[in-house]
C-alpha cells in the first residue's frame, strides 16, 4: 500500500506543480502578450480533477484531511473505535460510489472529445474518479484491517521505504 500511496502522491504533486506553471502561463499570455491562450484553463481543470480525487485519496490514507474529531475524542476508546469503523465503512460507500458512477461516466463521455485538445478523449479525463475512489477503498480496507498506517515517506531511512 505504501507504494501506491507514494504513486498518488507524486501524481497530485505533478498536477499541483503543473497548475502552478499553467496558470501564470495564461495569465501571461493574456495580459503581457495581449493574445490568451486557449489551452491554459481547460488543462487547469483537467489537472485539477487530476489532483482532487487521485491526490485526496492519499490525504485521506494518513488521515490528513479536515475531519470533525472533537466530540469523537471526548468518547470512551471503545466507542471512539466504534465510530472509527463508521465512518471508514460511510467513506466505503462514498468510494464504491466514484468507483461505479465514476466508470459510468467514463463509459459514457468515452467517445466525447475536448475543443481544446481534440486528441484527448473526455472519458479518459474522469478516469482520475473511478481510479481515486479505487485508491481510497483500497486504503479504507487497509484502515480497517491493519489499522492506521504510518507516513512512509516522512518515516524512512535513506536506503529504502519500509
Amino acid at each position: 500500500m505504501d507504494a501506491l500511496y507514494l504513486a498518488c502522491v507524486i501524481v497530485g504533486v505533478t498536477a499541483l506543480v503543473l497548475i502552478s506553471a499553467v496558470i501564470p502561463w495564461a495569465v501571461f499570455t493574456r495580459y503581457v502578450l495581449n493574445s490568451a491562450a486557449s489551452w491554459p484553463e481547460p488543462m487547469a481543470v483537467l489537472l485539477t480533477i487530476l489532483l482532487t480525487f487521485i491526490g485526496a485519496a492519499a490525504g485521506y490514507r494518513l488521515n490528513l484531511h479536515m475531519n470533525l474529531a472533537y466530540f469523537a475524542n471526548q468518547t470512551p476508546p471503545a466507542i471512539r473505535r466504534m465510530l472509527d469503523v463508521l465512518v471508514q465503512l460511510l467513506m466505503g460507500l462514498i468510494a464504491l460510489f466514484m468507483i461505479v458512477w465514476g466508470a459510468r461516466l467514463v463509459e459514457v463521455t468515452w467517445n466525447n472529445t475536448i475543443g481544446d485538445f481534440p486528441f484527448l478523449s473526455v472519458g479518459v479525463t474522469y478516469l482520475p474518479i473511478p481510479t481515486g475512489g479505487v485508491c481510497l477503498l483500497l486504503f479504507i480496507i487497509e484502515r480497517l484491517f491493519l489499522g492506521a498506517p504510518q507516513d512512509p515517506i516522512a518515516h524512512h531511512d535513506t536506503d529504502s521505504f519500509e
